[in-house]
């Protein structure tokens, strides 16, 4: 069993989709209110699910180490940080599946969620920092798992970033929910130059107390690192060191982890 639904600001269910063994759909003819949500349910925990939650967006695979998710509806005055035509209109289609033994076995960037939020603490991967230029959605940690890689200018969609409002100890957290073996990073950073700078070096530090130190350079590029593989959960991006006598704007615009399940 997989099942859709939309829940309310006061958890009133608002519309039930199609419930099957292994798809579910929900058709929602109706304008999104704010504190709206996708719940997802599932017959049991630990499962791989492929979702598309807005249909302007792409699908995601995601873990969900627990039966059921949710996903809020951004609100329609703060978020710039997604498509002009994401969560809008009076007609929405979602979709999700337990995803297939070839997908959850096959190589891929485990960091991928564009679906993931602030709000989030059901389904996994998921971005988290310690530090996000102002508080503002377009600097948010999510942006640097969403699968945007425009980073020729910086602000709004779709040229979001994770932005660490020039702090020195800036630190971007991945938790996958689950143990991944893991090979490669990858890191495409923003490069709206002359207005940005970027980092020389940082650091990667991964739950099973090992770490990688990755030197980079100015470039709009993704840049790769191959790492001796490990079984981790979670790793952290920090000591970050900037370029010398450039912007005071370093940033953020893609975190790549290459790998399988373990």
């Amino acid at each position: 069993m997989i099942k859709l639904k939309i829940v309310g600001r006061v958890e009133i269910e608002k519309a039930c989709g199609f419930e099957g063994d292994n798809k579910a759909e929900l058709v929602y003819c109706s304008e999104y209110m704010d504190g709206d949500r996708i719940v997802l349910d599932t017959d049991k925990a630990g499962r791989y699910c492929v979702v598309r939650f807005e249909d302007s967006m792409r699908e995601a695979f995601i873990y969900i180490p627990g039966r059921s998710i949710e996903f809020f509806i951004p609100p329609a005055n703060n978020r710039p940080n997604y498509s002009p035509k994401s969560f809008t209109g009076m007609i929405h289609y979602i979709e999700a599946r337990y995803a297939t033994d070839e997908e959850i076995s096959k190589l891929k960037n485990l960091a991928l969620n564009v679906y993931d939020q602030h709000e989030n603490n059901t389904f996994y991967p998921h971005a988290s920092a310690n530090v996000e230029t102002r508080g503002e959605a377009v600097f948010a940690a999510r942006n640097a798992i969403d699968g945007m890689y425009a980073n020729s200018s910086h602000g709004k969609y779709p040229y979001q970033s994770w932005g660490i409002n020039r702090d020195p100890k800036a630190a971007l957290t991945i938790d996958f929910g689950r143990e991944v073996l893991v090979n490669e990073i990858r890191l495409t950073l923003r490069a709206d130059y002359p207005h940005d700078n970027y980092w020389v070096s940082a650091d990667i530090n991964f739950d099973d107390g090992s770490s990688e130190t990755l030197k980079l350079e100015k470039s709009e590029k993704p840049q790769y690192f191959q790492i001796k593989e490990r079984k981790i959960k979670s790793l952290v991006l920090e000591k970050l060191i900037k370029a010398e006598g450039e912007s005071p704007f370093p940033a953020l615009t893609q975190i790549e982890v290459w790998g399988v399940e373990a």
